[in-house]
């Protein structure tokens, strides 16, 4: 029995020591990424290069800190520079080797679809492979071919470094040594290219980064003769990671590249629990739930509390219990703590594992104030195209583009996205003045453009959150003769109007003089594109009206911002049937909202509803179907009701995309059959809801992606808002109540901010916006928020200039915000 017993502990312990080893080397895990406990190296998970996540990538102790590890042709490659093709992933076990082929040029960039770039005359082929070494990788580069003769010297191995963890700590190249500077210093030179370049910051054989802590600490060692060479990546680009990268030999192909990748790691990493809840706070009428994210290997021990912050200072105790769990979901554990039943106001935190959260409130009137308000109040008019924004001692932005705007050239493929076709679709040619359109609008994310979505998108939510919740706030007041806008000075008139209003001039002001919805307006020149300051500099304000020409984009007089330059934005126009119905569907919802206000205006917007459901041709009735609503809304004519009755079939099959469209008129329709339809498939449609909303701990469908999915959470908080109060006895309100407080602080994540910017007790205060470039905010606006970085970490950085996490846009990413804090306060105080 003893020698059995001595057995059993003996296999025990060999055991438990043989795993614990296998968490000490890297190994390829279910997920085809390398993993070591405290490390994870993944291969061409993710390919989004010109936002930071691609080629190999590095996440230590639970922080990303590199991407990018790839051939690159440049030593400091931005956005709309060649990118490698990517083929598919293969996985050795036998060997713990991660391998991917990978070639120059992609055929299906170069010059063609959204954001087109241009390859230069290179073709190359090649494997980039990760293999496990212990506690390192090798990441070894093999071509095809050796590189052709004048490439040498170009093209070379480059991984990017993380600039936000690194400013003012140390590193080793060698012997050599210095700090990660907070911005891009000199010396420089024009390389072959004539490109400004910063000069390395080392060069040597081995890179020791952050020696000082450990947490960070990561070395880079070149196994060839070639030198590694340390860059700073802001030289031209302001958005710019630091940069390891070493060349390509002349005349190799295998192993024409390999490094040493060294990560240290704490002992027995563990990730930190988080406690995910609201920024802002939970009406007393609401659930509430706190989300805990664990480690998987963390044994969640003891108690989770609440506690009420004392008036006089310090905390009571309201409530403790052992956290429940849920399960778990990307690569953590989750657990609940439900203090749903705690309705005293005043200020709570939750305290677990000796961390307490920020404060919030539990209130009735938790959304009362500062949290839809900075939207209307701050965000909206700073992104007012076609005025000066005063805010107390600060000037936002000048009157911009008053010389809107030229016609813009056939057979184009603009930069980001727009495309003109054979023919202008007007009776403007290309490069004549489209007068009336420079008024109005809102610039749309951090790039100063007017899509005609985002700004119908933006008049239409404006006008059902007027139209619902009777919003009559007036904190700015705003001018349209002047063309000037003061932040926290009331006019006397609502805001909500007055923005309504602002988008709607831009819209119909367009159709007037195109004959035709606008596809967009948008700077020529890549200069003005990427300019971080006030608008008024993109463009002198004096109209050019000579015919356009290739070379009216390249000229050095746009880039040194000189009077009479052909630097007027362009408009572009197009033939879509969707994007045409949906513009019009939100102008018959302005039309009701402006009514009373600006009846020329409402009138215009009716008018334009109007045309084009008679002139807009489509073999797709479901494109049509909420315009169809919002003019039977509007006009309660016959004609909208009975295409909306003739369609039932395919509404139906399409519940999911319609059905949050079509309740709120069901009223207004006598047809019993088609009432009947459209309930049944309501029905069947929150079965699918439950299923979804299980399948995360948020309680809600949601499908983590590359871009972060706060605004798509938050349109299908408003469209759950419509099915509930459309039919109350299948849908409840708790999935919208979900999606918002998804957006208030309780996503995946180590970072528990607010997604929008200045609400909470944690936000957003670096965000993509028109003031990126001071690694600021905007109050009010909604980043685009937790973004995954593939296949399994979801990451939000306190960085401003990664547009698919915190990047601000019109549309829905704005009102659906307001819409849902407002529709929040108006369902739980009818409980009360």
């Amino acid at each position: 029995m003893k020698s059995y017993l001595y057995f059993f502990l003996f296999f025990t312990f060999s055991f438990i020591n043989a795993q614990t080893v296998t968490d000490d080397v890297f190994k390829i895990n279910d997920q085809e990424y390398l993993e070591m406990r405290g490390a994870n190296v993944m291969l061409a998970h993710d390919f989004y290069p010109e936002s930071h996540q691609g080629g190999v990538g590095i996440i230590q102790n639970g922080i990303r800190v590199a991407t990018n590890g790839d051939l690159r042709l440049e030593a400091t490659p931005g956005q709309w520079q060649p990118v490698p093709k990517v083929g598919k992933r293969e996985v050795d076990l036998n060997s713990q080797t991660i391998s991917v082929k990978m070639q120059y040029p992609d055929d299906d960039k170069n010059g063609k679809g959204f954001n087109p770039i241009f390859y230069p005359d290179l073709e190359i082929k090649y494997i980039l492979k990760v293999t496990a070494e212990g506690k390192s990788f090798k990441i070894t580069v093999d071509l095809e071919e050796p590189l052709p003769a004048e490439w040498v010297g170009k093209v070379g191995m480059n991984i990017e470094l993380f600039p936000g963890y690194l400013f003012g700590k140390s590193y080793y190249m060698d012997e050599t040594f210095g700090i990660f500077n907070r911005q891009a210093n000199g010396p420089g030179y024009n390389d072959a290219n004539q490109a400004f370049q910063l000069k390395p910051m080392a060069v040597g054989k081995e890179l020791v980064i952050v020696p000082e802590d450990q947490k960070q600490t990561l070395s880079i060692k070149n196994l060839k003769n070639n030198e590694l060479q340390l860059l700073d990546g802001r030289a031209q680009h302001s958005n710019g990671w630091f940069i390891v990268r070493s060349l390509v030999p002349a005349g190799v192909t295998k192993n024409a590249i390999e490094w040493i990748v060294t990560p240290t790691v704490v002992k027995d990493y563990t990730y930190k629990s988080v406690v995910q809840v609201s920024q802002v706070g939970y009406h007393t009428n609401q659930s509430k739930i706190a989300v805990i994210e664990t480690d998987k290997n963390d044994n969640v021990k003891g108690v989770i509390s609440l506690l009420r912050v004392d008036n006089k200072g310090g905390f009571t105790e309201i409530l403790n219990e052992t956290p429940k769990l849920w399960g778990d979901f990307l690569r953590y554990r989750y657990y609940h703590f439900d203090f749903s039943g705690i309705t005293k106001s005043g200020m709570y935190v939750v305290k677990y594992n000796n961390e307490i959260t920020h404060a919030f409130q539990i209130s009735d009137d938790v959304y009362e104030r500062e949290v839809w308000q900075p939207t209307l109040e701050y965000f909206l008019p700073v992104q007012m195209c076609h005025m000066r924004v005063n805010d107390r001692y600060k000037v936002w932005h000048g009157r911009c583009h008053i010389d809107d705007a030229r016609m813009a050239p056939i057979n184009h493929n603009h930069f980001d996205g727009y495309l003109q076709g054979p023919e202008t679709l007007t009776t403007y040619k290309s490069g004549e003045h489209v007068p009336g359109i420079n008024v109005g609008g809102w610039h749309d994310a951090g790039d100063y453009d007017l899509r005609v979505e985002s700004q119908a998108s933006t008049v239409g939510g404006l006008s059902h959150i007027y139209e619902l919740f009777d919003v009559q706030y007036d904190n700015t007041t705003i001018d349209q003769i002047t063309k000037t806008v003061e932040i926290l000075q009331p006019d006397g008139k609502a805001d909500i109007l007055q923005q309504i209003e602002h988008g709607a001039l831009s819209v119909v002001g367009g159709y007037k003089s195109l004959g035709r919805f606008y596809r967009g307006i948008i700077v020529p020149h890549k200069r003005q594109y990427i300019l971080l300051g006030d608008a008024v500099n993109h463009s002198d304000g004096a109209i050019y009206s000579k015919e356009i020409n290739a070379s009216d984009v390249d000229t050095l007089a746009i880039e040194k911002g000189i009077s009479g330059a052909p630097d007027d934005r362009w408009v572009f126009t197009e033939q879509n049937p969707r994007r045409e119905f949906e513009a019009a569907a939100d102008l018959a919802a302005a039309s009701r909202s402006l009514r009373g206000y600006n009846d020329a205006l409402a009138e215009d917007c009716l008018t334009i509803a109007r045309e084009i459901w008679d002139i807009t041709k489509t073999e797709n009735p479901l494109i049509k179907v909420r315009l169809a609503v919002e003019l039977l809304k509007t006009t309660k004519d016959k004609t909208y009701a009975d295409f909306l009755v003739a369609n039932a079939n395919v509404i139906s099959e399409n519940i999911s995309n319609t059905g949050w469209i079509v309740g709120p008129v069901l009223e207004l329709i006598s047809n019993k059959g088609f009432k009947s339809s459209i309930h049944k498939a309501v029905k069947n449609y929150m079965q699918e809801v439950k299923v979804l909303g299980k399948e995360t701990p948020y309680g809600m469908p949601y499908k983590p992606n590359i871009w972060g999915a706060g605004w798509g959470i938050q349109s299908f908080g408003v469209q759950q808002y419509y099915l509930h109060t459309s039919f109350p006895d299948i849908f409840p309100d708790t999935y919208m109540i979900n999606a918002m407080n998804f957006i208030l602080g309780v996503h995946p994540g180590v970072n528990t901010s607010s997604f929008a910017s200045g609400v909470g007790s944690r936000s957003l205060t670096q965000a993509y916006g028109i003031n990126r470039g001071e690694h600021s905010y905007i109050p009010g606006g909604i980043g685009s928020g937790t973004a995954l970085i593939r296949p399994d970490f979801p990451e939000l950085l306190e960085w401003p200039f990664l547009w698919q996490q915190t990047e601000y846009v019109l549309g829905g990413g704005t009102t659906d915000y307001m819409f849902l804090i407002l529709a929040a306060n108006k369902l739980l105080n009818e409980k009360n």
